[in-house]
């Protein structure tokens, strides 16, 4: 019988990555049916996972109000019933009580963004992440340098080896995403990466790093990555198209005056919440597959054929 995990430490997650020449896969999600989707799919794979939701998203301004962070820490309780070797990350936030909130209701591991923060600014607050999560346990990531963004006029500014180094030292982060070409919200094609800077930042730091804009990498560079010391790399655009493709193939049928329950709820063929689960798990386990964590998870779990 499979026996509930604990969540791991994303540390130990990412260390065993580095140890054994894959990266780790941060699918993230963003409602009960795309985290399902997330965990089902690393459960088929046994495969190690992180799994969480977008602090920047669940705050952003254009929403009426800022989500009750509550809701989805509440879907740790998934995790831990899990028997795959899995962490639950807050990703993406700029706001310091956001992420004491998260540490305080079982996040164990937060990202802490970067965007519209002057460098200073920025260094400082990771500081005090840092001071408040580690007595915790629990684990930061932080990022040097920006991505370009591939749905707005937002340009990279690339990471530097000495600015990779320096900052490690001063905020005793634990992996340390890195700008090296990759692109947030690249929604076709694929970015150009530049894996000689992306090297020479992997010796210079110790701690793993960790690739966002996941979406827009081509699988063909995948190992490449690992080789680099890539050990985390981010997914979300490219699993939200996945969803919104499946939902609209299944609305297309619904028409009022149409019982709508076979459409939303009863679980069936028909039911756009289904079909969105599938769709998202079906791309997240060939991320699995692409970035060599597959198999990684100490016990097997029976998948079905796809």
């Amino acid at each position: 019988m499979l026996t509930a995990m604990p969540l791991e430490s994303m540390s130990t997650l990412l260390t065993d990555a580095r140890g054994g020449g894959y990266a780790v896969c941060y699918c993230e999600s963003w409602s009960l049916e795309s985290f399902q989707a997330v965990v089902e799919a690393a459960e088929e794979e046994a495969s190690p996972i992180i799994a969480g939701f977008n602090g920047g998203f669940l705050m952003h301004e254009g929403r009426r109000r800022a989500e009750n962070l509550a809701f989805y820490a509440g879907l740790r309780l998934a995790l831990a019933k899990s028997p795959i070797p899995s962490a639950l990350l807050l990703n993406e936030s700029v706001s310091l009580a956001q992420m004491q909130e998260a540490i305080d209701l079982g996040f164990n591991a937060v990202m802490v963004d970067n965007e519209g923060l002057p460098s200073g600014d920025y260094r400082r607050l990771v500081q005090q992440v840092v001071a408040r999560a580690h007595p915790c346990g629990i684990c930061v990531e932080a990022q040097v340098g920006r991505l370009a963004d591939g749905s707005s006029n937002h340009h990279a500014e690339p990471t530097t080896p000495q600015s990779a180094r320096a900052f490690m030292d001063e905020t005793g982060i634990d992996a340390l995403g890195v700008a090296v070409g990759n692109v947030h919200i690249l929604t076709e094609g694929n970015a150009t990466l530049d894996f000689g800077a992306l090297a020479e930042i992997g010796q210079a730091v110790s701690v793993p790093l960790v690739l966002h804009g996941g979406t827009g990498i081509s699988p063909a560079d995948a190992a490449r990555c690992v080789r680099a010391g890539v050990a985390k790399v981010n997914f979300g655009t490219g699993l939200k198209q996945a969803y919104l493709a499946a939902l609209r193939e299944k609305l297309a049928k619904y028409q009022e005056p149409m019982s709508p329950h076979p459409f939303i709820g009863m679980g069936g063929q028909d039911d756009i919440l289904v079909a969105g689960r599938e769709a998202v798990k079906l791309k997240c386990r060939e991320l699995l597959r692409v970035y060599g964590s597959a198999g990684k998870a100490p016990a097997a779990v029976a998948a079905p054929a796809v």
